[in-house]
């Protein structure tokens, strides 16, 4: 049993980074449930173990927190659903690759109930959509938005971290930032998009997702 969680309001990034390590140790040692927890932060930056310090351009915008997630630089604020995904990577066949490519399909598929095709790029984090209403690039391929982050840490294999998916969030806030240390794309919402979303939507969107990629082995 995976137990869901959706907290209300704005949640404290050191507040939320306790919970984890509370119920990453409670799972481990089989006194509780895997869990998946759905939050929004105030504005804020968070430092993955791989953030440069150059990447981090305007460093008085916003709270910077010092994560040991996987990953470079990161936003989060209101308008973005932020995804904690606290499960047994032990029990899910220990394949690490894996379980990140679980992670990026559930992405895909929660995007795809609002007909937005996701993609995962080489050498990208995160999930990808293309821009038709963009100009093209300077070798000539389509434009290309961020519009997920993917950054996870393990620990006694369970997953801690996970996923945020921009629905309208103030894009302008990742100015402060080099997200995710790439310069060349940008980074957009399904408002952006033209896709009036609501959070509860998002949420619908992930249980059923989540259903479709972790729960039919």
């Amino acid at each position: 049993m995976v137990e869901w969680i959706t907290s209300d309001g704005l949640t404290d990034y050191d507040e939320a980074v306790t919970f984890m390590e509370n119920r990453v140790a409670a799972i481990a040692s089989g006194k509780a449930e895997e869990c998946i927890w759905l939050v929004e932060h105030p504005p804020l930056y968070t430092a993955g173990t791989s953030a440069k310090r150059e990447d981090l351009t305007d460093p008085d915008r916003f709270p910077v927190y010092e994560s040991k997630r996987g990953g470079q630089y990161t936003y989060h604020g209101p308008g973005q659903r932020v995804v904690y995904v606290m499960l047994d990577v032990g029990k899910r066949g220990r394949d690490v690759r894996r379980f990140v490519q679980q992670l990026e399909q559930w992405v895909i598929l929660t995007l795809e109930q609002f007909n937005i095709t996701g993609h995962i790029r080489e050498g990208r984090v995160g999930v990808w959509v293309e821009r038709d209403d963009k100009p093209l690039t300077a070798l000539g391929a389509k434009a290309e938005d961020k519009i997920a982050a993917i950054g996870i840490r393990l620990r006694k294999w369970i997953s801690f971290h996970g996923i945020s998916i921009n629905l309208d969030p103030d894009l302008s806030h990742f100015d402060g930032i080099v997200p995710c240390g790439i310069t060349e794309h940008g980074v957009t919402s399904l408002v952006d998009l033209g896709l009036p979303v609501s959070m509860p939507d998002v949420d619908v969107a992930l249980h059923h997702g989540f259903g479709q990629v972790f729960e039919t082995d």
